[in-house]
């Protein structure tokens, strides 16, 4: 495995660590695909450096388990901002309306 390929993966893995970011949100933080970011982690990771893949993996295990809840609280919020903004343009009609009855 060439230098910059072992500085990556290393470094990758210790944001990981610092952070507990998501694999996503790590592969938009380093500009890199989620493929790469996985594939580091999951695989080249461990032939560099076994303790880290450890660690690491804890981690990600940790996102995987709560992957449903994540996903539901984005659900949830997207809804509730379009409600609001439901309700918003609604208001901003109603007084509209009222303002030309006056």
């Amino acid at each position: 495995m060439n230098n910059e390929k072992l500085e990556r993966v290393t470094m990758l893995a210790n944001h990981i660590l610092s952070t507990h970011d998501t694999i996503r949100k790590t592969a938009k933080v380093y500009h890199l695909s989620k493929s790469t970011v996985h594939n580091d982690l999951s695989k080249r990771l461990f032939k560099i450096d076994k303790l880290l893949y450890l660690e690491v993996q804890q981690i990600l295990d940790e996102h995987f388990r709560e992957k449903h809840i994540r996903g539901g609280e984005a659900t949830r919020k997207k809804y509730m901002l379009e409600n609001a903004n439901k309700n918003h343009i609604s208001q901003q009609s109603d007084e509209l309306e009222d303002d030309q009855k006056e």
